[in-house]
């Protein structure tokens, strides 16, 4: 057990160390990464389909990562937005982890993209543990979930930068109760931002799409405690952007580039 324990605390440390290169690496680009982390059938690909298609309303050039077992289902979805869209399929693995994110990078996203969206194999668990090398880290529940979720997956919810409640128009027919979902949320992230949206009818998104800008413009992301000191956020907008801007077998949609690796395992926990 105590060979299981070390061998994962340095793979764990080994991906802090690559994600903290990539999250410099994005900064010196102007690019701030956002990692959205839900489980299946949150409406993830829905609300992000209708933040890249909000983001180019407004001017803002974005692109999206997207990341499954198996399926290009989620890049048509995406690319429907006109945003730049890359797949990655994981062959299996039920996360991304760092050393993958610097292979599918490579070359990629455009040169001028200012939000980097990643969205992550639908699942609570594994990627709750895996830095990216993102600046935000935005963890999705929809009200047909329950509104214990949060204290049933505490590392996901507790490591969240900002809250994200989806489906919010199905609250009333589904039965969820707002106020046992709010206590859920702040007995494991105290003073974490709550956003309640509706892919459908629009609710929110522009909310969240102003959350986003205003990382990319400098503010700082709440802070989860439970994160303590292993958040190694040295990733700061102090001097401000320069715009200029496992398994993976790699498979793209418009404007995307096959250029991934297989890599070793690497893991690590979100510097915010």
């Amino acid at each position: 057990m105590c060979r299981v324990v070390d061998v994962r605390q340095a793979v764990l440390a080994g991906n802090d160390g690559l994600a903290a290169g990539l999250r410099r690496e994005l900064d010196g680009q102007g690019v701030t990464a956002v990692n959205l982390l839900s489980s299946p059938g949150s409406g993830k690909t829905a609300l992000l389909e209708l933040l890249l298609t909000r983001a180019a309303g407004r001017g803002v050039p974005a692109a999206a990562l997207t990341a499954d077992l198996a399926t290009e289902n989620d890049a048509r979805r995406l690319a429907r937005s006109g945003a730049p869209v890359k797949q990655v399929l994981t062959g299996g693995l039920c996360h991304l982890e760092a050393a993958q994110m610097r292979g599918h990078l490579r070359g990629w996203p455009p040169q001028g993209t200012r939000v980097l969206f990643v969205e992550n194999v639908g699942n609570l668990v594994c990627p709750a543990a895996y830095d990216l090398g993102e600046t935000l880290r935005v963890v999705l529940m929809s009200v047909t979930e329950g509104e214990d979720k949060p204290v049933k997956y505490p590392t996901a919810f507790g490591l969240a930068n900002l809250v994200v409640l989806s489906k919010a128009d199905l609250g009333e027919a589904a039965g969820f109760d707002g106020d046992a979902f709010t206590e859920s949320v702040e007995r494991v992230n105290p003073g974490v931002g709550v956003l309640h949206t509706s892919a459908r009818t629009g609710q929110g998104v522009d909310e969240l799409l102003d959350r986003v800008l205003a990382v990319c413009e400098g503010a700082r992301p709440h802070r989860p405690p439970l994160a303590g000191g292993r958040h190694l956020r040295e990733h700061s907008h102090e001097h401000g952007h320069e715009h200029g801007h496992g398994h993976p077998r790699d498979h793209e949609h418009p404007h995307a580039h096959p250029d991934g690796e297989d890599a070793p395992p690497a893991a690590g926990l979100p510097a915010r």
